[in-house]
């Protein structure tokens, strides 16, 4: 099946961001992709902020990049946007790093007034470096995403039912760009 890059752009080590891409990780992982998750955050900060498109972190994630042939983009909404963080690393990948891929942008936050953040901040970026389909996102309440004990995840399951036929859709999307670039 596919491989699927799983970026996280938020900053917080105790991210629910973090968390959901993770629970969905496994998902995508029992439908036969092979994911490779990627924190932001885990990233050298000098690299980001010293704006080293040449930096060796950068370059690793370029070639996970180009090997992938899907991308999920999670962040927590700040301020009607993305994450900063997520915003340093865009910026310093090639224009058209996401050129053929197929991308699912997810965000989290704490009210629904930022839920089109996806449509209006977010996706813009995504289509302006190549993507060759984005498919639906979707909007997740921080309340929505809770973490037990055992660090297992679960999501409210008012939530869980639309966000499974959103990655679904994405997986789906996958499966259809590997059979047709197999013809």
């Amino acid at each position: 099946m596919a491989t699927v890059l799983s970026i996280s752009g938020s900053p917080s080590p105790t991210s629910r961001t973090v968390r959901l891409l993770r629970h969905l990780d496994a998902r995508l992982t029992l439908q036969g992709h092979r994911v490779v998750p990627l924190d932001a955050r885990a990233l050298p900060p000098q690299a980001l902020t010293g704006a080293d498109p040449t930096h060796p972190a950068i370059e690793r994630v370029n070639t996970l990049l180009r090997d992938a042939d899907g991308v999920v983009v999670g962040t927590p909404v700040y301020k009607a946007a993305y994450s900063g963080l997520l915003k340093s690393l865009l910026d310093l990948l090639p224009q058209y790093a996401l050129t053929g891929k197929t991308v699912l942008p997810l965000a989290t936050g704490g009210t629904t007034a930022h839920v089109l953040a996806i449509d209006y901040a977010l996706r813009p970026v995504l289509s302006a470096m190549g993507a060759a389909h984005i498919t639906q996102g979707w909007f997740v309440l921080d309340r929505h995403i809770t973490t037990e004990a055992d660090g297992t995840v679960t999501v409210d399951p008012a939530t869980a039912e639309p966000l499974d036929h959103v990655l679904d859709q994405f997986s789906s999307a996958l499966t259809r760009a590997a059979q047709l670039s197999r013809a």
